[in-house]
């Protein structure tokens, strides 16, 4: 909560809350912050974009993923027992640091998502990294980005007990790397037929990234700046988070 001044107060803050459905509302629609329409009741675009960027410099997105993440593993539904990573090329409009020349797509201008996601397809971690990034090199910082979630007795949980990969994860230096953490690689490795078995767990990786992507904002990068689009990235798993939340809420036997 933010104080008025009281000798020369100025213009009424707009209420958070309100702002905050306006930035829920760009994430969802995609729309550009200056078509925001005012009627909704959400203030200007750029009093919403300004507020996001106030609010993640603040660390406010980690923070309420994490919050959310330690109410998931008080409910039982969050499952460390693996995990699963994977990438995905994001295009880029405007450009920024973390983008670059897609050696997938035709060498388009982007950047890649990198998730990581629990057994049952819960985002643990997201990170960005340029287009040109291969996956492999993010199998480290994703496994460190994941907080230490909390929600139950003794310490917290940050380390999953294995790690699923496809094929780009195939390196025995990245292997070591992850034994090195307290974690057992799982990785699928090149010149091997189809039909390890590791898809039909690993599948949950790959639905997160298609609910991530549900969210217009989020399948086209057009923000230059880095940390405004990491915060509409983390902003959209803690809302994932939140609906898997009310799912296993909804779940629990009502009371006798």
């Amino acid at each position: 909560m933010v104080e008025r001044r009281y000798r020369h107060p100025g213009r009424k803050r707009h209420p958070d809350r309100q702002v905050f459905q306006g930035i829920l509302f760009v994430l969802h629609t995609g729309i550009a912050w200056e078509h925001l329409p005012q009627e909704l009741g959400f203030g200007s675009g750029m009093t919403c974009w300004r507020r996001l960027a106030e609010w993640t410099e603040v660390g406010v997105w980690p923070r309420l993923h994490e919050a959310l993440l330690a109410k998931l593993r008080s409910a039982d539904a969050l499952d460390f027992s693996r995990a699963a990573v994977d990438g995905s090329h994001n295009p880029g409009v405007k450009g920024g640091s973390k983008t670059g020349r897609s050696p997938i797509d035709r060498g388009k201008t982007g950047s890649m998502h990198h998730l990581i996601t629990d057994a049952t397809g819960i985002p643990l971690a997201v990170t960005l990294t340029g287009g040109n990034r291969n996956d492999v090199t993010q199998l480290i910082p994703l496994l460190q980005a994941v907080p230490h979630v909390r929600g139950k007795r003794g310490r917290p949980r940050h380390r999953p007990d294995v790690v699923l990969g496809d094929r780009g994860y195939d390196h025995d230096k990245y292997r070591r790397l992850v034994r090195a953490l307290g974690v057992k690689p799982l990785i699928a490795r090149r010149g091997i037929e189809h039909g390890c078995g590791l898809g039909t767990q690993r599948w949950v990786v790959e639905r997160a990234f298609a609910h991530l992507h549900w969210f217009r904002r989020l399948r086209i990068r057009w923000e230059i700046r880095d940390d405004i689009h990491e915060a509409f990235l983390t902003l959209g798993c803690a809302l994932i988070c939140w609906r898997r939340l009310s799912q296993a809420a909804r779940a629990l036997p009502l009371p006798q």
